[in-house]
């Protein structure tokens, strides 16, 4: 699906965490639908990486790299700063899941702090920063959340259930100016750094037993429902949290 837009230029899409897994893989879609990128992520390497492949796939596609940590704020504003034009689009999609408990409560505030740093903390700063220049009308920013969220994982599924209060509230906010505030939310795609070390056959077995289509799901889905969210069919979607997950739940949201 194209992205209409007015004489040569093409529409700006920004995506943090979009040098692998699902950042990457909306990255990819989003350059064949008509987007220029500017991908943000803490390992210059992997940008590049991220950038050569989207450029040899959509040649015209520009895409620009910048290393940040979005936990920083005086990294977010010069990130922010960086980004080359109006942004159509806001992909929020860095974080991770702090496993580290520690020892007693001290481990237990860790773990839950860290987590909210590492996917609140980044999605809020960054679309903060980046407000002034989402387009008006017809803006979108999309969060990457999960199905931990709604149905609960410890400081991960905490952090994450955040983002959803979050983000309906800028919902509200932004719905006037006509900008549109979603949430994605994936089960379980294994084939992420999120699920890199962990994927024994005990816990693939575990997972895929809670899927009732028996299978786990891609990175290229979830960048179909970013895609939509992101598109022209997607302009009276706000507020709402778009569940990726193979009926692993149903209807929640």
């Amino acid at each position: 699906m194209s992205i209409p837009h007015s004489g040569s230029a093409r529409p700006l899409a920004v995506i943090s965490g979009g040098g692998t897994g699902i950042g990457l893989a909306s990255a990819l879609r989003l350059a064949r639908d008509g987007f220029d990128l500017a991908l943000i992520g803490r390992r210059t390497e992997v940008l590049d990486a991220a950038a050569a492949r989207i450029r040899e796939q959509t040649p015209a596609a520009r895409v620009q790299t910048i290393a940040a940590d979005l936990q920083d704020p005086a990294q977010v504003e010069r990130a922010a700063g960086e980004v080359e034009g109006p942004v159509q689009v806001l992909l929020n999609n860095a974080g991770g899941n702090v496993l580290d408990r520690g020892e007693g409560l001290a481990g237990i505030a860790a773990n839950y702090e860290a987590n909210m740093r590492l996917n609140v903390l980044t999605a809020v700063l960054l679309t903060e920063a980046l407000l002034p220049r989402i387009v008006r009308p017809g803006g979108r920013i999309i969060s990457i959340s999960s199905i931990a969220a709604l149905r609960g994982a410890n400081g991960y599924g905490a952090a994450k259930a955040a983002i959803h209060g979050w983000m309906m509230g800028l919902a509200a906010d932004l719905a006037p100016e006509g900008v549109t505030v979603n949430a994605v939310a994936p089960g379980y795609v294994p084939d992420t750094g999120f699920w890199d070390g962990r994927r024994t056959p005990d816990i693939v077995a575990s997972r895929l037993a809670q899927v009732p289509m028996n299978r786990a799901g891609t990175p290229d889905e979830v960048a179909g429902a970013v895609a939509y969210l992101a598109g022209p069919e997607g302009g009276w979607t706000t507020g709402q949290i778009l569940q990726v997950n193979g009926g692993a739940l149903f209807g929640r949201g």
